[in-house]
């Protein structure tokens, strides 16, 4: 199964603007396998949210990428909760990950 096909699986579809944003963020990503998914989708919303950061990017027209970097990491959560006993260890250094971001965030 690639990163495409379980991405439009889900039981739960986002709104098309959502969806179609996720597609584009995810790119070249989404005929990976979906072992991946874990990692790429944790990555890839890191590194929006860092592109809204050092864009100073506050107003409403970076909702829907904040929309999509938040969806990135549940999916990376969904997709990594099929491995129990790693989710833990996932989830540390995601936060770790996730929180160095604000240090990368100009003045």
């Amino acid at each position: 199964m690639t990163v495409a096909e379980w991405l439009h699986s889900r039981a739960s579809r986002p709104p098309a603007a959502l969806a179609a944003r996720l597609d584009a963020v995810l790119g070249d990503s989404l005929s990976l396998s979906s072992d991946a998914i874990p990692e790429v989708f944790l990555e890839k919303g890191e590194q929006l949210v860092a592109e809204l950061l050092q864009t100073h990017s506050e107003a409403r027209q970076s909702a829907l990428d904040l929309l999509t970097a938040d969806a990135l990491v549940t999916y990376a959560f969904e997709a990594a909760s099929e491995q129990p006993s790693a989710i833990e260890a996932r989830a540390s250094a995601a936060m770790t990950r996730i929180a160095a971001l604000c240090d990368t965030r100009p003045v």
